[in-house]
């Protein structure tokens, strides 16, 4: 395939759920699949898979979204950083919005904090040498899949001596929250829709734990809609099969061993905390990254006294029990109504990733009604 619209050509999309629909009655009883990357929710949404799928497949939503796993503290951390005196903030435009305990770093850059938005850490950097007299901070977040280029704007600022620049590394690792979810009582899954984006770092071979230690299937998967199609017709193929095993829908990208160039540098440049807190699952073990000794002083923890503070989310919010899979967004109580993109309360609302925004911007606000596949 070369072109996106083979990835969205509507007679395959029937073929594949008229054998999903087969399948699906065979095994005879309701299987719950998580798709772990929030870039999986927005399209299931946008293009209405869920609608598509027969009674006996259950997407659920996981914690995929880096945006959205990121404490309300850590966000009050930034949001300090921003108004410092002397300090050019930059960060990527999905966390300008994110609400802290005070306001967004939105409404601190309109209170006159300088913070700016970036499309790469490179870019932070390039302000950094720009501006010499100024104190520039990048806020670094994300999975696996961002991480290596803040490995690589690390090293690039070392080589370079760059006194002026730091990072507030937020970065998190895909496996300890699949394993916090996979080891909770309170939620029972059948299989997943591997994270593509993240995948491609890491490789698909990550995730061989969840069939060896959980019994459970997962296949990797790309994020168009005939992408998402084939993984849940892999996964129900294996449970009509008897096999629980790892596999690869997204091959023309990921590579079992994933991108060692990578993985390297990461290694390198970053240390995995003793714990880390993450939204809605609290703290995990060895779950996120932090700067190693060998770079501390670009390390923006230790640069600034942080205040460092552990917030609770706003009790109205329920975007932690979206994040673990356990209710759908229209079940939230402020769902659409006090909570919007436009005025949001939790993280899940705000970031193209985030459940809520995608059942929000795509109309699904209510539980799911079935449309006939065409025959």
């Amino acid at each position: 395939m070369r072109f996106v619209d083979e990835f969205r050509d509507p007679a395959a999309a029937r073929d594949l759920l008229r054998a999903i629909e087969r399948t699906s009655e065979w095994i005879g009883h309701t299987l719950a699949f998580m798709e772990v990357c929030g870039g999986h929710t927005h399209t299931i949404y946008r293009h209405g898979l869920e609608q598509l799928l027969p009674a006996g497949v259950e997407l659920v939503h996981g914690p995929g979204c880096p945006v959205c796993v990121i404490p309300m503290g850590r966000v009050d951390d930034a949001i300090w950083l921003a108004k410092r005196p002397g300090v050019i903030f930059t960060t990527f435009g999905d966390m300008m919005r994110v609400p802290g305990t005070g306001g967004s770093l939105l409404q601190a850059k309109a209170a006159g904090a300088d913070v700016r938005f970036v499309y790469s850490p490179l870019d932070a950097l390039k302000i950094a040498r720009d501006e010499p007299e100024r104190e520039v901070v990048f806020f670094a977040v994300g999975f696996e899949t961002t991480a290596p280029s803040t490995a690589v704007t690390l090293a690039r600022a070392k080589a370079l001596g760059q006194e002026n620049f730091s990072v507030f590394c937020n970065h998190v690792l895909i496996e300890p929250p699949l394993r916090a979810i996979l080891d909770s009582e309170t939620l029972a899954l059948d299989g997943f829709i591997g994270p593509g984006h993240v995948a491609t770092v890491v490789g698909s071979d990550h995730f061989r734990f969840i069939p060896e230690e959980y019994g459970l299937p997962v296949v990797t998967t790309g994020f168009e809609p005939l992408d998402i199609l084939q993984a849940v017709e892999m996964l129900l193929a294996q449970y009509d099969e008897g096999r629980r095993e790892v596999e690869n829908q997204y091959a023309r990208v990921v590579r079992p061993e994933g991108n060692q160039r990578a993985l390297d540098l990461m290694g390198e440049v970053f240390a995995i905390r003793e714990t880390f807190e993450w939204r809605g699952l609290g703290f995990i073990p060895r779950s996120g990254y932090g700067i190693r000794e060998d770079y501390a002083e670009f390390d923006a923890e230790r640069r600034f006294a942080l205040p460092a503070q552990r917030v609770a989310d706003p009790p109205q919010c329920e975007c932690g029990s979206v994040l673990r899979g356990l209710i759908k967004p229209w079940q939230c109580q402020v769902f659409g109504t006090a909570c919007t993109p436009e005025n949001p309360i939790g993280t899940c609302m705000v970031s193209p990733e985030g459940a809520c925004a995608a059942y929000y911007t795509f109309g699904r606000l209510r539980p799911r009604t079935r449309v006939p596949v065409e025959s």
